[in-house]
């Protein structure tokens, strides 16, 4: 590996990890410590923490049984140990470099199971987009059902909305877009030829493929159940943490149900396993509830680390698990 790519690799770690201690040390630097550091000692059930972290394991093991029911829709035979340590290993890889899980879940599979990078990235995109249509969901759901909530919400955090009415009234953003459509509109009108384009359309013609696997597949019940079951997992992985707080214990799972969507907004931000972000999302959930901010912030930082650390231990035994499964057998061992 040489200088350049070492300095990109240290950047793609770093810089997102940098920005969400920033966020961190934002979100904190104000607080008192010492109360805070008081609940962390002797305010949290941590029985029902450990207990809480089943349910996320659930959810992810689901995940990976999705997933390779959008495979097999596609008539690959695979073996379904690898597809779960796949997944479970994403979340791991995301912890490290934000993001780039997804693009090693699909190229072990690709390794092990012999079949098509650009069509496991088709099934990706339909496995992310369902989980970007149910957060969409209940998100909009919560809105309507308490739009209150989001109006004291951003009462109180008014920057936010100075930040989305920059981004969509900024020209660049607009004149960017038109520029990429018209270039690949460009290469693929009149550069068709060239070997390099042929090559993409290849990879294009098999990622539409992996995107049509949802509506070939024969079981698109199974498919919305499991989408359900991952979800009702992570719901339950976030909401049951707050019976190890005396303050959060009588919220009720309507206040769970929203502080649980906000964070899942959070998440979305690009950096390692939503540090900050989830934090920042967490703690003005619950303060807009009555939850003091000492409080709440004790919460967000025991509820993550402890979650992020049970993340990166099934993770690891995923990444683990791959090679030693598969050490046996120069093809792989299908099941039906």
């Amino acid at each position: 590996m040489n200088l350049k790519s070492t300095l990109h690799t240290i950047i793609k770690i770093f810089l997102p990890l940098l920005l969400g201690c920033l966020l961190l040390w934002f979100l904190y630097r104000n607080m008192d410590i010492t109360e805070i550091w008081q609940v962390i000692k002797s305010g949290v059930d941590y029985r029902i923490i450990l207990f809480s972290l089943l349910f996320g394991l659930f959810a992810n093991v689901v995940r990976g049984f999705r997933w390779g029911l959008l495979i097999r829709s596609l008539g690959e035979k695979i073996k379904m140990s690898n597809i779960i340590y796949a997944v479970l290993g994403n979340y791991a890889v995301n912890l490290v470099l934000p993001r780039v899980g997804e693009v090693w879940r699909c190229g072990m599979i690709t390794k092990y199971e012999k079949i098509s990078f650009s069509k496991l990235l088709g099934t990706l995109l339909i496995d992310r987009v369902s989980d970007t249509i149910m957060v969409g969901l209940i998100t909009l759901s919560i809105f309507v059902f308490n739009i209150e909530f989001f109006i004291h919400f951003f009462r109180r955090n008014p920057d936010l909305i100075v930040g989305f009415r920059s981004m969509f009234n900024s020209i660049w953003i607009y004149a960017f877009l038109v520029i990429i459509i018209v270039a690949v509109w460009f290469v693929f009108k009149y550069l068709s030829n060239f070997t390099l384009v042929q090559k993409a359309k290849g990879v294009l013609k098999n990622i539409w493929t992996g995107i049509r696997s949802v509506w070939v597949m024969k079981s698109k019940g199974l498919f919305l159940i499991q989408t359900l079951l991952i979800w009702t997992g992570y719901f339950f992985y976030f909401y049951i943490t707050f019976y190890a707080f005396d303050f959060t214990r009588d919220l009720g799972m309507s206040v769970g149900l929203i502080a649980f969507t906000m964070s899942s907004i959070g998440v979305a931000v690009p950096v390692q396993g939503g540090i900050g972000p989830w934090h920042f999302m967490v703690i003005s959930t619950l303060v807009c509830f009555g939850v003091n901010e000492n409080d709440a912030a004790a919460f967000a930082l025991v509820v993550h680390t402890v979650q992020t650390v049970w993340t990166g231990i099934c993770g690891l035994a995923g990444v683990v698990a791959l090679p030693l499964t598969n050490k046996n057998s120069d093809q792989p061992n299908h099941d039906n």
